[in-house]
Order: structure tokens, then C-alpha cells, then sequence
């Protein structure tokens, strides 16, 4: 059974960080793109940021970037979103997912293989 775990939430000062994990199991994800998106209450699920497992090239949705970044551990077969200068904006249900393609993985196309449940962000003002 695959499965996506993230874990890494939690309530911090705006101007702070935190480092989101995501633990894959169940497959080899080899070929994959992983990727994060944000959950906010009154918006849609966005992208913010996705990896290649194999080569670990990384991809930023443009108001990410700079703050966020993305790794993955191949032997811990985790990937990782660390958020810098964190704002209330911020705030939300952070999930991670799993793709071969590009497209899906980074929002353009629905059919996403595989979702985490997702992980509580809270950023306070």
C-alpha cells in the first residue's frame, strides 16, 4: 500500500521556519515527481513546489521562491519542504504528492497518483 506521511506542521511566528517531511512507502518512486501544494480555506489547492526523486531537480511556484526549498533523502525515502520567512499568508493544510508527470504534479492536471493527508501550518502575526 503506497503511502504519502507528512508530518513537520505546527504553530510558529511570522518571520520564522519550518521544515515539512514527507515519508514515501509502498513503491519505488524512482521515475516520480514529488510534490507540495497548500490548502487554504477559501482557495484552491496551489503548487509550490516539486522534485525529481531520481536527480533531485527542482521546480518553484514564483511566490515561493527564494523562501522555500525542496530536497529529498533517497535512503530515508523522504522528501522535504523547508519554509523560510514564513508569513500569516502562509497558513494552511500543506500535503504532498506523487506523479510521473510534470503536468499533474505541478497543478496544471488533474489525476494526481498519490496524496499525503496533509500536515497543519499555522502562522501567527
Amino acid at each position: 500500500q503506497v503511502q504519502l506521511v507528512e508530518s513537520g506542521g505546527g504553530l510558529v511566528q511570522a518571520g520564522g521556519s519550518l521544515r515539512l517531511a514527507c515519508a514515501a512507502s509502498g513503491r519505488t518512486f524512482s521515475y516520480y515527481y514529488m510534490g507540495w501544494f497548500r490548502q487554504t480555506p477559501g482557495k484552491e489547492r496551489e503548487f509550490l513546489a516539486a522534485i525529481t526523486w531520481n536527480s533531485g531537480n527542482a521546480f518553484y511556484a514564483d511566490f515561493v521562491k527564494g523562501r522555500f526549498t525542496i530536497s529529498r533523502d533517497i535512503a530515508k525515502n523522504t522528501v522535504y519542504l523547508q519554509m523560510d520567512n514564513l508569513k500569516p499568508e502562509d497558513t494552511g493544510v500543506y500535503l504532498c504528492a506523487a506523479d510521473m508527470n510534470y503536468l499533474v504534479v505541478s497543478g496544471v492536471r488533474d489525476g494526481m497518483d498519490y496524496w499525503g493527508k496533509g500536515t497543519l501550518v499555522t502562522v501567527s502575526s
